[in-house]
């Protein structure tokens, strides 16, 4: 039961995890709208850049199943703030979204590093 109970908890994990990295791919479908506004504009090459992040997001997101698709995740957080270079905005955003993704890991290490509790045994109506 113990075992069941942990393979339960880590595809939740790894669905929170799927979930984040499908939102920071909404987010960064923002990017070229932004862009279109700023310096130099909107070229094919930022386009494609952004584009290919959005795709990177969207696979990594769908491999989280993968034993190592939370360490993926991680790493595909570096383009999303390499965006930044692209609008500043993005900085923030990026860090934004760094900081969630470092959190949700630590989160899973917890879960994943303690047993599950047992609940706690309730007294008989005649015992006390």
């Amino acid at each position: 039961m113990l075992e069941a109970q942990q393979a339960q908890l880590r595809r939740r994990l790894n669905g929170a995890g799927a979930a984040i990295l499908i939102l920071e791919a909404l987010a960064v479908l923002f990017v070229p709208r932004a862009i279109a506004q700023t310096g130099p504009g909107l070229t094919t090459g930022r386009l494609l850049a952004t584009l290919a992040v959005v795709v990177l997001l969207i696979v990594v997101a769908v491999l989280q199943r993968r034993p190592w698709g939370p360490r993926a995740g991680l790493a595909v957080q570096l383009p999303v703030l390499a965006t930044g270079f692209f609008t500043a905005a993005m900085w923030f955003l990026g860090a934004l979204f760094v900081l969630l993704w470092a959190y949700l890991m630590r989160i899973r290490a917890e879960l994943l590093a303690a047993p599950p509790a047992s609940p706690p045994e309730v007294p008989a109506k005649g015992d006390g």
